[in-house]
Formats: C-alpha cells, structure tokens, sequence
C-alpha cells in the first residue's frame, strides 16, 4: 500500500532521496508518511499544506528578509511532507557531531593559550593570527570547562551514496533553532494521527537542555543562576529566535542598555533594583559586545563586559573569539584537529576542499570554475557564494579577480548532488534539494537534538537552500528502527 504513494514522483537522477528508494519506493523510515499519502490522495496534502500555513500564521511564526534598506518581515515557510531519518543513522551522526564539537573547543582554547596546534605545524599559523575573527583581547582567558563554543549549528549534507558530509560549522551565533522547534509544534497539529502512529523522537526538550548548558557556565554555583539573553534589538533579522528562546527558557530578554558593568560584576537593571547576572547568552556578534575593546562605535554593547568575563564573573555563551574556528578556511583542518586533540579519526568526514591561499590547489580552483563552488571564508546566510556550473561567464571571471586579489578569503568545494526530498510544489510532489543544521550544545556535558532544521531550496534545482535566498525548510523526523 505504501509503494504507491509516490509512484508518480520522478526522483532526481544521482541524488539520494530521503523518503523514496531507487525503486520508486518510500523507504521504511517514510512509511507512516506515505500511507497517508496513499490513503487521503493528494487533495488532502493540499488541504493539510493550507492548514499548516494558516497555523504558522495564526501563531506569528515568521523571519525577517532585509530588501532594498527595508526589513519585511515573512511568515516561516514550511514544507507539509515532512523529512524522515532512521534513529539507527542518526546515532552515528550525533556521535561525529559532538566529537567535532569537542575537538574544536580544545582547538580554540589551545589557540588562545599555548597555541600548540601551531607550534606543532598542523594549522598553518598565519591562518589563525591573520583571522578576522582571531581576537587577540581573548589572549589568555579561561573559560569554564575550556569550552568556547556552547552552541555550534552544524551544517549536514548527503551525497548521492547517503552519506552524511558536514558542509560547514557555525559557532559564532549560530540560528535556526526556534524554527525547528515551532516546525514541530506546528506539524503536530497538522498530522496528530501520524504522530499516534509513529515512534518519532521528540525535540522539545531543547529548552531545557539549552537552559541547563547555560546554568552549568554559572560563576556561582549551587545557586539559582541569572540567565539573559542579550539581543541587538527588534530590527535583527533573528529577532523571533531570541525572543523565542527566552520566552521558552523562562529567562529575560535584554538589551545592552538594560545591563551594566560595576566592580567588574554584570547587572540587570529591574523594577526592584539592579540583579547580578551571572551567565549571558549573546546574540550580538563579538567585536560589537563591548565598546571599551572592541568597536568603539558600537551602540549594542556593554561597557567593561569583557572585563568582566575575563574576570570569571560573568560566563558569555558563545564566548567571545570562537569564531575563530568558524573560518571556512580553518573547516578544511577539522579532520586533522580531530587527530590532533583526541586521537580519533573523524566519524563524519568533511566535503572535499580545495584553499585558494595555497598556489597548486588555487590553480586547480580558477582551472575549474564552472565545475566548483566557491564560498567566502567569512559570510553567512549563502552570500557572496558563486555555484560555477549554474554561474555565467562573466560570474566566474568576477570570482576569478576575486580570488587572485585575496586567496586566503576562498574556498571551493565540488558541487554535492545534494539529497532530495519530496517536496508539496503547486500540488504536485517534486524533488527538492536540501540540507540539515542539527544543535549541539557543550558545557559541563555535551547534547544534541535528535535531528535538527532542514532547510530546502523550494526552486527548482537550486542548491541554495537559505531563508534570505528564498529557501524554505521541513520538520525533521527521527524514526525508531531500533524497536
């Protein structure tokens, strides 16, 4: 029964599909989706697909585009067939993720202390001092547990053998994580009798688990520690994750001018006076957190909020610095930090890159436009990425100048078959290419979610799967094939 409820989906040739097998089967992990599909037709899809949308609306679930120097804010898209992953896959992926996050904190703390790593050649150390995003005001602090990085959004993809590749690491204030939430809250009330009818992993406790992360950073242990989240403001584009994230924590929302630094203590100012803070979990990016180190024209910062945490009086999560190891071009050393600090091979491998500061392999690059991806070492959000064989000429010898002035800020991968999923497009099931940020969080212990937000490129053949490039995203299922 199953089988035919993608019969006519035509699959996209060399991809691997999440949902339907090389048959034109659904794939055990897709059964209580396709059953439905069988049983109710394509019109009820439709039908479910308008509810979920309303729902999304009902609820405000929504993401800022800036466009034109204006900020329009959008209603989240929401793909209503959802994306499924066996739990026996995921272990194994989960495991290659927290052993990445690991391995990149003991990195970042070595870099900004005895810098081992570099004495010992296994990371070229212009590479590291050169960084933008090395901060050298970092020298020399301590975080507890020497973990940098508390929160990093990993981005996954599979190849057209279903292997699971990281594509990039985001430590610096990584997003997205509310969508996943709300995702799910929303398909639950679109699908309640798929939910009764499959054992799906819950993803709720993300607040919790985020919470007890933070409350383990506490310079005061053994109390009730003071948890903020500091947020640039309403015009930030993520302005509904923090919020999101506070409301879901129990915790204040804040701005800088609601915090300020005395006797190298941080304090909130409330209705009742001022109220220690003792752990920050900033998404306000390094250089603009406080004026007296950083940018000194910064209008969202803390005065003396460095000093403060170098101090060990208030924990700031993520730590100031760790972008450090968020460099694209420090992403090609990742298998190598990993055998460097815990003498491990890596258990999820790396998309093959080639660095344009290196001469052979820059050569090879701007031989192979038309074949490659390039991206900047530094941007978000799919900017500044040239895909070559969707690029015209004229894109390719643009990126070429690019790379000649300034090598050390590119990288290029080959351009990954993406998986696909079937995705509900103008009431029709097509192929959809997609990608996977799963949440891994590391403080006195390490979590991470049971799946995560995929997000998927709603054009047709495009790879470029980001919110601000027109991408949408579906709600992640962890199956149990384990029972």
């Amino acid at each position: 029964m199953s089988e035919s409820a993608f019969r006519d989906y035509q699959s996209t040739a060399g991809c691997f599909d999440e949902l339907v097998d090389n048959e034109g089967q659904a794939r055990p992990q897709a059964s209580g989706i396709s059953r439905f599909i069988h049983r109710h037709g394509p019109d009820e899809l439709c039908q479910r697909q308008e509810l979920l949308n309303q729902t999304i609306s009902s609820m405000g679930v929504c993401f800022t585009l800036y466009s034109e120097g204006q900020n329009i804010d959008r209603a989240w898209p929401l793909d209503v067939v959802p994306r499924t992953i066996p739990y026996s896959e995921w272990r194994q992926a989960s495991e290659g993720l927290t052993q990445r996050l690991r391995a990149l904190n003991l990195f970042i703390d070595d870099l900004y202390h005895e810098q081992k790593i570099l004495k010992d050649g296994i990371v070229p150390a212009d590479l590291v001092l050169d960084s933008r995003n090395y901060l050298a005001p970092c020298r020399g602090i301590s975080p507890r547990y020497g973990v940098w990085a508390h929160i990093c959004g990993t981005d996954l993809v599979r190849d057209s053998d279903g292997r699971f590749l990281v594509l990039e690491d985001n430590l610096r204030v990584p997003s997205g994580v509310s969508y996943m939430l709300e995702n799910r809250t929303v398909m639950k009330r679109v699908f309640p009798e798929l939910f009764a009818d499959s054992f799906i992993y819950p993803v709720d406790d993300y607040p919790h688990q985020l919470w007890r992360m933070l409350a383990s950073l506490s310079p005061r242990q053994g109390e009730v520690p003071t948890i903020v989240v500091l947020t640039p403001g309403v015009f930030n584009s993520a302005y509904f994750e923090h919020s999101f994230l506070a409301q879901q924590m129990g915790v204040p929302l804040v701005e800088n001018t609601d915090l300020l630094v005395q006797d190298d203590h941080v304090y909130m100012k409330t209705l009742r006076g001022l109220q220690q803070v003792d752990v920050i979990y900033r998404r306000v990016d390094d250089v603009f957190i406080d004026p007296q180190v950083f940018r000194p024209d910064s209008a969202l910062g803390v005065p003396g909020l460095i000093r403060a945490w170098a101090k060990g009086q208030v924990a700031i999560a993520n730590a100031p610095g760790s972008g450090v190891a968020d460099d694209k071009v420090i992403y090609a050393y990742v298998p190598q930090i990993i055998q460097y600090y815990l003498g491990e091979q890596p258990k999820i491998d790396n998309v093959p890159t080639y660095l344009c500061l290196d001469e052979k392999q820059r050569g090879y690059v701007l031989a192979n436009l038309d074949k490659l991806v390039v991206k900047p070492a530094n941007e978000s959000g799919g900017y500044g990425i040239l895909i070559g064989p969707r690029a015209t000429e004229q894109e390719r010898q643009a990126m070429a100048g690019q790379i000649r002035a300034n090598p050390r800020n590119f990288i290029a991968q080959p351009t990954l078959a993406l998986s696909t999923a079937p995705t509900l497009c103008d009431g029709v099931l097509e192929p959809r290419h997609l990608d996977l940020r799963p949440f891994i969080l590391q403080g006195a212990e390490l979590y991470c979610t049971t799946g995560g937000l995929s997000r998927v490129a709603l054009k047709r053949g495009s790879l470029v799967v980001n919110s601000s490039q027109g991408g949408g995203s579906k709600d992640t299922w962890i199956i149990n094939d384990e029972v």
